[in-house]
């Protein structure tokens, strides 16, 4: 049965892609136009659905998704969405199931250009883009994200591994990029997000893609950056709460 459906991923991951890249090709021109005609919300509406034809592409997989909700997320007040990373799919979801809060993203610089749509939101959206290998000018991007969260509210999603994990098994967290939202967020909340089986989709690389893959985003109760003193102990409390809902199935 396993290698039937893996016979049938070919078929399946080629239709699938198809149908992906024409979401991207086609969103890209909408998200121009809603950018630069209709400004902010317009174009963050743009976003929105085609994340939403996003997870449509997945389904074309077999994909199911589940997104639960352990508590209620505070309204009109900065988060920081951190959660683990295991491949690329782990961020529709988040952007769709997420949207009320307006998630804006830390991502690496070779995301801004190339892919349609995706580059584009990222170039023009409220996220940054940060090059890894200069850690001092990524901080002052983190920096800049940070206090604009603070300033209107809106959240930021954040991978404290640095990279994705590749498999099941999450990698320990990097406490400097935490640490800077902290601080140019001290009213904010942070909502622990913990993500299993996206990995699944990306176990044969980017062809072809599994069938049936059932990926599970958990959001935790929301933690209030201003009731610990020790913002080390923090990010200890979050890799903790969001590596411990992490399982191999």
């Amino acid at each position: 049965m396993k290698q039937f459906l893996h016979f049938l991923s070919y078929p399946f991951s080629a239709l699938f892609y198809l149908c992906f890249g024409f979401c991207i090709v086609v969103f890209h021109p909408i998200q121009w136009i809603c950018f630069n005609v209709f400004g902010y919300k317009a174009h963050k509406d743009s976003v929105d659905i085609l994340n939403w034809f996003l997870l449509r592409c997945l389904n074309v997989l077999g994909t199911r998704f589940s997104f639960t909700f352990e508590g209620e997320i505070p309204k009109n007040v900065p988060i920081i969405i951190a959660a683990n990373h295991q491949s690329m799919w782990d961020i529709p979801p988040i952007i769709w199931y997420l949207r009320k809060i307006h998630p804006a993203f830390i991502s690496k610089k070779e995301l801004g250009k190339g892919i349609p749509s995706i580059s584009y939101n990222l170039r023009h959206g409220a996220s940054i883009l940060i090059d890894r290998k200069k850690p001092q000018e990524a901080t002052a991007r983190i920096i800049e994200i940070g206090k604009y969260a603070q300033a209107t509210n809106r959240s930021v999603v954040i991978f404290p591994e640095g990279t994705r994990s590749r498999d099941w098994n999450p990698k320990p967290f990097k406490s400097r990029g935490l640490l800077t939202l902290f601080e140019q967020m001290p009213d904010a909340y942070v909502l622990p997000v913990s993500v299993n089986n996206s990995w699944k989709l990306q176990r044969y690389g980017m062809f072809p893609m599994p069938l049936g893959v059932h990926l599970k985003h958990r959001v935790h109760p929301v933690i209030k950056i201003s009731a610990y003193a020790n913002k080390e102990a923090l990010v200890a409390e979050i890799e903790r709460v969001v590596t411990t809902n992490v399982t191999e199935i």
